[in-house]
C-alpha cells in the first residue's frame, strides 16, 4: 500500500500576521462621523407614525342618527288622530259562486276574469239534448189530451142533442120513458169524462211547464250586476250543484262579486274594543297602495269575540269605491277620534309620547329599550311602556318630557356609543 503524500504547508510568523490586519484595518482618514441625535430623530419618526395609524385605524366610528323630543302625554289624543290601529281584508258582503241548477255536460262557456256582467246575463250553456227530449214528449203528450179533449166535447155535445130529441119524441108517446133516460144518462157520462179529460190536459200542461223549467236551467245566468272573479269551468266538463267527488265534477261555473258591496273586515283586541263605535271615522290604507288615505267609517261591531285569538271582529264601510280596490286585499286602518271645541281640556297623564320606532327590543327579548341622546354619545334606557297612541307609544318610566330619543336605532348600537345627530329622510 501507498503512502498518502505528506500535506504541504506554511508557517505563518508573526510578521506576516501583523501585516495582514494592518491591511485589512481601515484608515481613520476616510471615516464619516454620523452624529448620534439623528439616529433618535429617526426611531421617534416612525414611532410616532406607527402610533398615530393606530389611533386613527382603532377609533370608535360616529353614527349618524335621526331624534325626536319626547313629548308630555294628555288622557286622548289631538283631535283627528288615530286612537287604535288594526289590520284585515277588503271583503265583499255579496259573492256567489254560480252554478247550474242540474247535473250535465257544459256545452259553452261565456265569461272571463274580469268581466263585468248584469244581471240576468247568460254565463254558460249546458248541453240540452235530455232537456229538449223532456219537452217534448211533454208538448206531445199536452196535444193528446186536448185533442181527446175535444172529442169528448163533440161527443157530448152530440148527446145533448139525441137527448132532447128523445125527450120531444116522448112527449108526442112516440118514443118509451127509458130511451129518455138512456140519452139523458149519456150526456152526464160524456160531461163527467169531460171534466176528467179536462184535469188531464191541465196536468200534461203542467208538464209541459216543467219541461221548459228543466230546459231553461240548461242556461246558467248572473244572479246579479258584478265582475267575474274566477272562471271554474270549461266546454266539456261535467257541473252539477252537488260535488260528486274524485275531483271530476264540477260544482261551478265561476265566481261573480258585487264591488258595490266592499267592506273591510278587521281583527280588534278585545282590550282596546272600548276605543271602537258604530259610524267612527277611519282612514284605510291598502298595502298595495300605502300612500293612498282612503275614508271610511265602522258599520258594526260584531256581537262575538274569537276565543283562540281574544279578539272582536268589526265591519267597516268604504266611502269611495275605486277599481284599485279588489277582493281579499290586505288593509291597514287607523280608527279615529274626532273632538270638538267644547271638549274639556285633555289632563296630563304619567309618563312621555314618543315615536314607535325608538322604541326597541332589549337583547334579551323580555324588555324594551330606547337611546337617548347625551351630547355626543348614546345613552340606553330601559323602559316601562303604556298605551299606543296611532304612531307613538306611550312611555310611563324610563324618559322624562324634552329628551331626544333616536329614531330607527341600529342594531348594534351600544350604550356610550358615539353618535352625530342628522336632519332629513336618511337612515342612521
Amino acid at each position: 500500500m501507498l503512502a498518502p503524500p505528506a500535506a504541504s504547508h506554511r508557517t505563518v510568523t508573526e510578521d506576516d500576521a501583523a501585516r495582514l490586519l494592518h491591511q485589512l484595518s481601515l484608515d481613520p482618514s476616510t471615516r464619516t462621523h454620523t452624529p448620534r441625535w439623528r439616529g433618535w430623530l429617526l426611531v421617534l419618526l416612525v414611532a410616532g407614525g406607527g402610533l398615530a395609524g393606530w389611533w386613527y385605524w382603532s377609533k370608535p366610528a360616529v353614527l349618524a342618527v335621526r331624534t325626536a323630543a319626547a313629548e308630555p302625554v294628555t288622557d286622548r289624543p289631538p283631535a283627528d288622530q288615530a286612537v287604535l290601529d288594526a289590520t284585515g281584508y277588503v271583503t265583499a258582503r255579496r259573492q256567489a259562486t254560480v252554478s247550474a241548477k242540474v247535473t250535465g255536460r257544459v256545452a259553452e262557456v261565456l265569461i272571463e276574469e274580469g268581466q263585468r256582467v248584469q244581471a240576468g246575463e247568460v254565463l254558460a250553456r249546458l248541453d240540452p239534448i235530455d232537456a229538449n227530449a223532456q219537452h217534448a214528449l211533454a208538448q206531445s203528450q199536452l196535444t193528446a189530451a186536448s185533442a181527446e179533449l175535444d172529442d169528448l166535447r163533440l161527443q157530448k155535445t152530440q148527446a145533448e142533442r139525441d137527448a132532447e130529441r128523445a125527450e120531444t119524441l116522448a112527449a108526442r108517446k112516440l118514443t118509451s120513458a127509458q130511451s129518455v133516460e138512456d140519452a139523458r144518462l149519456r150526456v152526464t157520462t160524456l160531461g163527467a169524462r169531460l171534466h176528467a179529460q179536462q184535469r188531464r190536459v191541465e196536468v200534461a200542461r203542467r208538464g209541459l211547464e216543467l219541461a221548459e223549467v228543466a230546459l231553461d236551467n240548461t242556461i246558467i245566468r248572473a244572479p246579479f250586476d258584478g265582475v267575474v272573479t274566477e272562471k271554474a269551468a270549461q266546454p266539456g266538463e261535467i257541473v252539477s250543484p252537488m260535488s260528486a267527488g274524485g275531483g271530476f265534477t264540477r260544482t261551478g261555473i265561476g265566481t261573480l262579486v258585487d264591488m258595490d258591496s266592499l267592506e273591510i273586515e278587521v281583527d280588534v283586541n278585545e282590550s282596546y274594543i272600548s276605543r271602537v263605535h258604530p259610524d267612527q271615522a277611519v282612514t284605510a290604507k291598502l298595502n298595495a297602495y300605502p300612500d293612498w288615505d282612503i275614508p271610511a267609517h265602522v258599520i258594526t261591531i260584531v256581537p262575538t269575540a274569537d276565543r283562540a285569538k281574544a279578539t272582536v271582529k268589526v265591519r267597516i264601510a268604504l266611502d269611495v269605491r275605486d277599481a284599485r280596490i279588489v277582493p281579499e286585499m290586505g288593509v291597514r286602518v287607523s280608527f279615529m277620534e274626532q273632538r270638538t271645541q267644547a271638549d274639556a281640556a285633555p289632563a296630563p297623564l304619567p309618563g312621555v309620547l314618543v315615536p314607535a320606532s325608538a322604541i326597541a327590543g332589549a337583547a334579551d327579548g323580555d324588555r324594551s329599550v330606547a337611546f337617548v341622546l347625551e351630547g355626543e354619545h348614546a345613552r340606553r334606557r330601559e323602559l316601562e311602556l303604556g298605551q299606543q297612541y296611532g304612531g307613538n307609544r306611550q312611555v310611563l318610566r324610563g324618559l322624562a318630557a324634552g329628551e331626544r330619543v333616536i329614531l330607527s336605532p341600529a342594531p348594534g348600537l351600544a350604550d356610550g356609543a358615539r353618535v352625530r345627530e342628522t336632519t332629513g329622510d336618511a337612515a342612521p
